[in-house]
Parts: C-alpha cells; structure tokens; sequence
C-alpha cells in the first residue's frame, strides 16, 4: 500500500531512540499517524514541527498498518507560528478538535480551511474569526451543523440574531425578543457571506456559542473535557486584542 499526499503536521512522538510518530492533516487522507525513521535527527527536526506544510509519502504492507511516512518540506512556518502565544495555542487547539474526528476520515474542508488559519494564526482577529468558523465547520461534519440560513420561526433570512439552544437554528431579532435571555447571541461576522468583521465581544459571543454546541453534543456524551489549550487561544486573544 502506498499514497502521497500533503499535509500539516499537528503533532508527534518519540518512538524508539531516533525514531517519531508524526500526525499530520491532510486533504485527501485525514488525520493520519506514521512513523518517520531517523525523525528525531538534526536534519529531521526543524522539518517535523507541527505548523509546517509538508509533502508525505505513505507506504505499509496492509492499509490498516501504522506504515512509515517519508516527509519533504513544503512551508516552513513553525518557527514564524511558535514567537505568538495566540498562533501556538490556536495551532493546539486546531489539533484537539481534529483528533475529534475518526483517523483517516477524509475532510477536505477542515484541511482548506485550517491551511488559511496557518497563514494568519499570529494576527489574533483574523485567528478568533478563523477558530470561530473552523469550530462551526467542526461540529457540521461531525453531524451536528448549525442552521444558521434563515429563522427558525418566521423562516425570514434577515435580522438573525440570536440562536436557539434546544433547535441550532438562528432566530430574528422580533421572534427572538420574548425570550431573548434564554437564547445564545449569533454574531453578525458568522453570517453567510458576511462583509463585516468581528470585534472582541463578537468573538466572545461565537465561542460561548459553539462551545455550547461542543459541550452538548461532543464533551458530553463523550465524559471528556474540552481541551484546555482552548482556553488558552481565547485568554491569548483577549490579552492581544485588549492592547
């Protein structure tokens, strides 16, 4: 069995005295783990941190096997993601949610989307609005998607700003109002095709929301808890965007 891919490497282990366990996201294979012989060597090193864009070839007897990964540098970004606190525990928490997903499962979306968060982890606006829509794309292929297109009540596409917590669909200012303080607050930058960017409580809204969504569907019914490198991201995006 033999494929070749790209990915971004999300994390890794020791094995054996020179050896690693490389796991990596990639477009056409999943989350995938293989070892790389001589992965601990100094030439190795800098290429298999996690954060860096890499060109993979994966090789084992039988497709069930952990198999072995030859590993080729496409982006060197880890040293440049590293010097941010927000890009570092962001990177972590990317990594926690796609260990939510089955290994191998391919998920195209998520590998798009997280290699655009790669590119902007540092900036911590661009990184809270980026996390608030990957978690979104999340819970959607993990079955659980939010309805956020049109009102639940009236079906009106306009006005939507609140989403309801029993249903996760989105719900109109007027048909929201009578019960306003039972419903989560849908920030304005999450609606399709938005032109508007978020500000700091509008992030705060979009995580209280989503980790709603997590805590009921995944955490939860798991007996696990969310992961704590993502508060981490979020203590780390307040102390930047309080400056």
């Amino acid at each position: 069995m033999e494929w070749r891919d790209e990915g971004i490497i999300i994390g890794s282990r020791r094995h054996g005295e020179t050896s690693l366990i490389l796991e990596v996201m990639t477009p056409a294979h999943g989350r995938h783990l293989g070892l790389v012989r001589g992965g601990r060597s100094r030439r190795m090193q800098p290429v298999l941190q996690a954060g860096n864009r890499v060109a993979l070839t994966w090789h084992a007897r039988l497709d069930e096997h952990l198999g072995m990964f030859q590993v080729e540098a496409l982006e060197m970004n880890a040293a440049r993601l590293f010097s941010s606190a927000v890009a570092v525990y962001g990177l972590q928490t990317l990594a926690a949610h796609l260990r939510l997903l089955p290994e191998r499962d391919p998920h195209p979306n998520l590998f798009e989307t997280m290699t655009i968060m790669v590119e902007h982890l540092e900036d911590a606006e661009a990184a809270a609005e980026l996390m608030a829509r990957f978690e979104l794309l999340v819970l959607d292929e993990l079955g659980f998607g939010l309805d956020l297109t049109r009102c639940a009540a009236t079906g009106a596409k306009d006005d939507l700003v609140y989403v309801s917590p029993k249903s996760g669909r989105a719900v109109s200012s007027a048909a929201g109002a009578p019960y306003h303080d039972r419903m989560l607050a849908l920030p304005a930058f999450l609606h399709r095709g938005a032109q508007v960017r978020g500000d700091a409580r509008a992030y705060e809204d979009a995580f209280k929301l989503t980790g709603f969504f997590f805590s009921r569907h995944v955490y939860e019914p798991r007996g696990i808890e969310p992961p704590e490198t993502r508060a981490g991201f979020l203590s780390a995006v307040r102390r930047e965007l309080g400056r």
